[in-house]
């Protein structure tokens, strides 16, 4: 992802700044994602493995990135509250 792009974007929700989520925070995303038990804010499924995505500054929510695009919409964001073993840090 372009670097000057990513130090403007911000969650819709919070207003806080968002960062690339390291390999340690996608790995248990996906994992959790794989088990079947990770939902988005509309209260739908993620079904999908991400291959990227952006994490707030507060580290409890993350926005998948389809194809190097930010979706960056609030009903698909994902609480990481619900990602056992998700990294604080």
């Amino acid at each position: 992802m372009d670097r000057k792009l990513l130090d403007i974007l911000v969650c819709p929700a919070t207003r806080q700044p968002l960062a690339l989520l390291e390999a340690a925070g996608l790995e248990a995303l996906n994992r959790a994602i794989a088990a079947g038990g990770i939902k988005r804010n509309d209260d739908g499924v993620q079904a999908d493995a991400l291959r990227e995505a952006l994490v707030t500054r507060d580290r409890k929510t993350v926005y998948r990135v389809d194809d190097g695009i930010p979706v960056l919409l609030v009903e698909d964001g994902i609480a990481t509250a619900q990602v056992e073993g998700f990294p604080k840090q």
